[in-house]
């Protein structure tokens, strides 16, 4: 079955002056326009194509790659607004609608936006919406505490961020857990830190438990062996310094260094921690 506003492997079945049509089972033939193709392409040949609408409404296959899939969300940039919507940058030459009516917030050419990618159910044509609540899944979610997800940061709270967890469920990642850079549109990997009474999720960047322990204190070594061996941080730092170098709250680095000195791989002095040859 052909899947529209994804990837389809797809044979080429027809070559014409301006392109090559493929095989598209119940859709028919598929042109993929020759500006998409390749001098080695030749009949028989099976090919990794996105299919979309073009300008004309026609169903078209292409090579390119989109920065988005249907079912997906993701963050684009608004490079057009119109009476009709505004209109996302996804990598393709027709440009990704978003109707006024999908909008959560007016949209501004310039800025970027989360948004949901979905197929029209009347008019069929793929479109994105970001009134991103209504697209996301209110079921209870079934993962395990320390399970590793994939993270879309898609707004700000007063505790921390709000996260989508594998195109689906919603998660809150901490302000205490993110060092460095964070903001709205961030694709990161992430794990799953708690699953609460009433069925919300809670998610961290790092690791849990002592799994977490052991990633943060490589994360130490590593940074050791790359300033001769040497980190001006030790228990009385503060947390910002500590933050700044290693990206870890002190409390997890508290915990490493402990984990560390005990299997002998580093020295604690009151100026710093010390690699140990």
């Amino acid at each position: 079955m052909i899947k529209i506003g994804t990837y389809n492997e797809l044979e080429i079945i027809k070559e014409v002056d301006f392109g090559f049509y493929l095989d598209g089972l119940e859709e028919g033939e598929i042109l993929l326009p020759r500006r998409y193709a390749t001098d080695t392409m030749r009949i028989g040949d099976m090919l990794n194509v996105f299919l979309y609408f073009d300008s004309e409404d026609r169903l078209i296959a292409t090579t390119q790659r989109a920065k988005a899939e249907v079912n997906q969300f993701c963050s684009l940039k608004v490079i057009d607004t119109n009476r009709v919507g505004a209109f996302l940058d996804w990598g393709l030459p027709k440009d990704l609608l978003v109707p006024f009516n999908q909008q959560h917030i007016p949209m501004k050419e310039g800025y970027g936006y989360v948004v949901y990618v979905y197929q029209d159910d009347i008019s069929e044509r793929l479109v994105a919406s970001s009134k991103l609540d209504r697209f996301l899944d209110k079921t209870p979610a079934d993962y395990k505490v320390g399970e590793k997800v994939d993270l879309l940061i898609a707004g700000k709270t007063d505790l921390g961020f709000k996260a989508i967890i594998n195109h689906q469920h919603w998660g809150v990642l901490f302000e205490s857990e993110v060092f460095g850079d964070m903001g709205i549109g961030k694709h990161c990997k992430g794990y799953i830190k708690q699953i609460r009474s009433d069925g919300k999720l809670d998610v961290s960047l790092t690791k849990v438990g002592y799994a977490k322990v052991d990633a943060l204190a490589e994360r130490i070594l590593q940074s050791l062996k790359q300033n001769q061996g040497f980190l001006p941080l030790h228990d009385k730092s503060r947390p910002e310094q500590i933050a700044k170098i290693l990206k870890m709250s002190k409390a997890n680095f508290k915990k490493s260094i402990g984990q560390l000195y005990r299997h002998k791989r580093i020295l604690i002095a009151n100026d710093g921690i010390r690699l140990v040859d």
